[in-house]
């Protein structure tokens, strides 16, 4: 029922992981979610053989299996670029199910690769304590479009849920600049899917808003720092040490930092105490020093950062970039004035103004005004003459007629539906289906169950949220912890460590590592080791 109201509204495509939606009878395009986990050319062949017809990648990816992938599939490709990222494989994450009977699956994710956890060996050594072991930097290949659409990608996706409106700005104009730049660097390949240009306002820095420091993952197939163990929340810049801490008479706090950082008041800030990650306002800054309301647990040398700017806050808010539909405009005049205008999306209109009577003295210049004045936005699109022509000589006209007709022919667009570029249909072919499907494809009713069966399948295991399986791998990733402390033996020469467990309130999670794959897998257990 929700998909027909859906479809009724207007929307464009769903966006699936549960194969049941098959047999709804669809309308629209579906396209396969990440949470399907598809990271194969054999992965990307059966959605797209059920029916997909865009394929969001799994975001652990190397740009040679993205091109794999897009040679094996008519689909359109996705993939994620920027934001916050699933340690493990997108999709086949059960911890939050495991610990707290919270689905990540069903969007409840409780997102226990944030919390904190120590690391024991099998002598129960703790080697870590207190950090999240799991949490990732968050995504940032804003420099890397051109790369992924040469192999294979058609949408880029911005991670962005729960996320406040100065992220959305910033963060989707500076990638709708990048994307303007690609479509100039190469336009006889590339165009962009939308209509219309984005125009001035305020300079995005992706910097300034939630992020907790970026990385560009396997996207060439390299390992590098992709651990946020320190800080899993988002802190902001770094503004200077602490070099005092004292109480004012008001019974403020005053803080002095060892710089001037050139602050503001209303600034937001954030530090690392014993206790975790806390944050304040500066009610008044001024040079080194921060006046706020009493803050508990920041000391003399620890390392303040920034994680709100007001002033580039008040930029989002107050100088917004306009967003401009192209129009072409023909005026003939002639016994009667007839105008002609065609917007980019190829919406038309016409008109037949009264023809003023009195002819221009100055032929010229009443051509240039006429242009001039044509030449100028009115609502949502921005004018252009691409054609004037005059049968006996111009008539004399004011400013303000020309521009009526203009602002006339845009509210006769704006009654108009706008012409979208509809999204494909697949042309995949049905394959076979495994012999064997196991709890990873996340089965979890009988229409998705049938998918499976009807492909070959002998044995479909059900959803781990319906079985809850003891002994069992709770997530897989590239990640390494190892890797990421100095102890991978393959790469890094380390010696071997033997059995590795996380530990959380007294859960124990046994780490195994598949160095054949270079991959970490952590795995639950009946009772604690």
């Amino acid at each position: 029922a929700m998909m027909r109201d859906l479809e009724d509204a207007g929307a464009d495509a769903f966006i699936v992981q549960d194969l049941a939606v098959k047999s709804f009878g669809a309308r629209i395009p579906l396209h396969a979610s990440t949470q399907c986990s598809i990271r194969t050319p054999e992965d990307a062949a059966f959605y797209s053989g059920q029916g997909f017809s865009r394929l969001v990648l799994e975001r652990q990816l190397t740009l040679e299996d993205i091109r794999k992938i897009h040679s094996s599939t008519p689909a359109e490709l996705e993939f994620f670029v920027h934001g916050a990222l699933c340690v493990c494989y997108s999709g086949q994450c059960y911890m939050s199910e495991a610990v707290a009977g919270r689905s990540a699956n069903r969007g409840e994710c409780v997102q226990a690769c944030r919390s904190l956890y120590d690391l024991v060996d099998s002598s129960g050594r703790t080697i870590v304590r207190n950090k999240a072991l799991l949490s990732h930097k968050d995504l940032n290949l804003s420099g890397r479009l051109a790369d992924l659409a040469d192999a294979g990608i058609s949408s880029f996706k911005i991670e962005g849920r729960l996320k406040n409106i100065s992220y959305v700005r910033n963060v989707t104009r500076k990638y709708s600049m990048a994307l303007d730049a690609l479509v100039a660097s190469r336009p006889d390949m590339y165009r962009r899917s939308s209509f219309g240009r984005v125009k001035g306002g305020f300079t995005p820095m992706p910097d300034k808003t939630f992020n907790r420091g970026y990385t560009e993952l396997f996207i060439d197939g390299d390992r590098g720092s992709w651990a946020s163990m320190d800080a899993p929340k988002s802190m902001g810049t770094a503004v200077g040490q602490v070099v005092s801490v004292r109480p004012s008479r008001n019974g403020e706090t005053v803080i002095t930092l060892d710089r001037d950082p050139s602050l503001r008041n209303g600034d937001g800030f954030s530090f690392i105490s014993a206790s975790g990650i806390q944050g304040f306002r500066g009610d008044v800054c001024d040079g080194r020093e921060i006046r706020c309301k009493k803050v508990d647990g920041l000391e003399k040398g620890m390392t303040l950062y920034r994680n709100i700017d007001s002033a580039f806050e008040k930029e989002l808010s107050g100088n917004l970039p306009q967003r401009l539909i192209g129009v072409k405009v023909a005026m003939d005049f002639g016994d009667s004035l007839s105008i002609s205008a065609e917007s980019e999306d190829g919406r038309k209109v016409s008109m037949r103004p009264d023809l003023p009577e009195e002819k221009a003295e100055n032929q010229e210049r009443m051509e240039s005004m006429i242009y001039g004045q044509m030449e100028k936005t009115a609502g949502l699109y921005s004018f252009s003459l691409e054609k004037l022509s005059a049968a006996y000589r111009l008539p004399l006209m004011k400013a303000s007629e020309i521009n009526g007709i203009r602002r006339s022919l845009a509210s006769r667009l704006d009654a108009l539906s706008c012409n979208i570029v509809p999204m494909p249909s697949t042309t995949g072919r049905p394959t076979p289906t495994k012999e064997e499907i196991s709890y990873k494809s996340n089965v979890s009713n009988h229409l998705s169950r049938q998918v499976y069966l009807s492909g070959g399948s002998r044995s479909v295991e059900k959803a781990f949220e319906l079985t809850h399986r003891k002994d069992t791998e709770l997530m897989r990733t590239k990640y390494c912890i190892k890797h990421e402390l100095g102890l991978c033996p393959v790469h890094q020469g380390a010696a071997p460590t033997g059995p590795l467990f996380l530990v959380n309130n007294g859960r124990n999670f046994p780490l195994r590592f598949d160095c054949s794959r270079c991959e970490m897998a952590v795995f639950r257990t009946r009772s604690p080791q």
